[in-house]
């Protein structure tokens, strides 16, 4: 598939909700919401982004960046976690 071919099908499946990641397997395309349901390792997996897969790219000073994105992800998921327990909690007490 060329690059235009690429484009036009991210930005299709993105009208659609979508995303489109790459696999070794080729393109793949979900949900956000359903991959944004997926534990922060496997989001990080799928993306190629997990520290394991950065660390081997390091003749490429992207890698710094992909680095920094794992860690805000990581985060953005741990203070999602959190919210929602607190709201959950939340509304148990105000039963």
């Amino acid at each position: 598939m060329e690059n235009n071919d690429i484009k036009k099908l991210v930005l299709e499946e993105e009208k659609n909700g979508n995303i489109v990641y790459n696999t070794p397997f080729g393109l793949y395309s979900a949900e956000l919401d359903t991959f944004l349901s997926q534990s922060t390792d496997s989001i990080l997996y799928d993306l190629n982004r997990d520290f394991g897969t950065i660390l081997t790219q390091i003749g490429d000073v992207k890698w710094v960046n992909d680095y920094a994105l794992s860690k805000v992800v990581i985060e953005l998921k741990k203070r999602l976690a959190e919210t929602e327990e607190k709201l959950k909690e939340k509304m148990e007490n105000n039963k």
